[in-house]
């Protein structure tokens, strides 16, 4: 797949909040994924698909609530894209919130192979 075309297949599952699907259908085995910082919840970096899978489970049981979830429209370069993604989401024990990063995607081969976010 190329990397427009993996990009505007992750927009449309991200929009739709299907995480698990975009991440079995179109990331690598071995992902690896960056956040901002580590948290007592996630580590700065988590390497490998079924990792990623689990933080993804455990990130979305934290979340009481989703009341909006944007994800803008890509920038596409030759091998790598990027898009913005906001949420407004209730948080369960930690009130509601609104979360926005800038996701940076980099593809080999017809899958994401890294994944880096920013605040």
């Amino acid at each position: 797949m190329k990397t427009k075309d993996l990009a505007q297949r992750l927009v449309v599952l991200c929009r739709e909040a299907k995480w698990e699907e975009a991440q079995k259908e179109l990331y690598a085995q071995d992902i690896v994924s960056t956040e901002p910082e580590a948290s007592p919840a996630f580590a700065k970096e988590t390497r490998g698909l079924d990792a990623i899978l689990e933080k993804g489970r455990k990130f979305s049981a934290m979340i009481e609530q989703t009341h909006s979830l944007t994800v803008s429209e890509p920038v596409v370069a030759p091998n790598s894209f990027a898009c913005i993604m906001t949420m407004d989401v209730t948080m369960k024990g930690q009130g509601r919130m609104n979360m926005a990063e800038l996701c940076v995607y980099q593809v080999k081969d017809g899958k994401i192979i890294a994944e880096q976010f920013y605040r």
